[in-house]
C-alpha cells in the first residue's frame, strides 16, 4: 500500500514539473522606461510558439488610459510584441501560418480584438494600418486579484491553446488551434 501511495505522489510531482515546465520565460533587457523585456515560450500539440514583448507596470495608472477602448494598442511596452510559431495556428476563423508576426489589441468593455499584423520590426508605435494579417475576437474577464505587470501566458487546452493577456482587473483571452 505504502509502495503504491509513494509511486502515486511521484507521479504527481512529475507531473506537476511537466506543466510547470510547459512555459519557458527568459529575461531579454530592460527598455528605456524600466519595462522588463521577456521572451516566453511553449509547445502545444507539437508547435513551438514564443511571445516577445515588454511587461509594463500599472504604477497606480488608469487602466483606460494605458488600454484605450477601441484604439490598436500595442500589447506591450517599447518594441512592439511579436509571436512566433512554426506551425499554423487558427484563431477563430483567421489562419496564420508559420512565422513572426506582430500583436496588437483592440481593447473593449465586453470584448477585445487580437490584431495579428504582417509588419515586424518596428517600434511598438504607431500602429501600423493596412499591414493586418487579420483579428481574432477575445473574450473578456476580470481578474480575481490585479496583476501589476503586463502578463502575456498561452495555456495548453485539449482544443489547442488559449492566449490570454492579463493587466489590471482585465484578462483577455482567445482560444486558438494547430494546424
Amino acid at each position: 500500500m505504502r509502495r503504491v501511495i509513494g509511486m502515486t505522489a511521484m507521479a504527481m510531482m512529475i507531473a506537476a514539473g511537466m506543466t510547470l515546465d510547459a512555459q519557458k520565460t527568459t529575461q531579454l533587457k530592460t527598455g528605456k522606461g524600466g519595462s522588463p523585456h521577456v521572451k516566453s515560450e511553449w509547445t502545444i500539440d507539437g508547435a513551438n510558439l514564443s511571445i516577445a514583448y515588454g511587461r509594463p507596470s500599472l504604477k497606480g495608472r488608469d487602466e483606460a488610459k494605458m488600454m484605450p477602448p477601441g484604439t490598436e494598442w500595442r500589447t506591450g511596452a517599447d518594441e512592439a510584441t511579436t509571436l512566433t510559431t512554426d506551425k499554423s495556428l487558427m484563431f477563430g476563423s483567421l489562419m496564420v501560418a508559420p512565422g513572426t508576426y506582430t500583436l496588437y489589441t483592440v481593447p473593449g468593455d465586453t470584448e477585445w480584438q487580437l490584431v495579428i499584423s504582417k509588419k515586424t520590426g518596428q517600434w511598438g508605435i504607431p500602429y501600423p494600418a493596412g499591414e493586418d494579417l487579420g483579428r481574432a475576437p477575445m473574450t473578456v474577464s476580470k481578474n480575481a486579484t490585479p496583476v501589476e505587470q503586463l502578463t502575456i501566458t498561452i495555456d495548453d487546452t485539449p482544443q489547442g491553446g488559449n492566449l490570454n493577456i492579463a493587466w489590471g482587473t482585465v484578462k483577455a483571452t482567445v482560444p486558438f488551434m494547430v494546424h
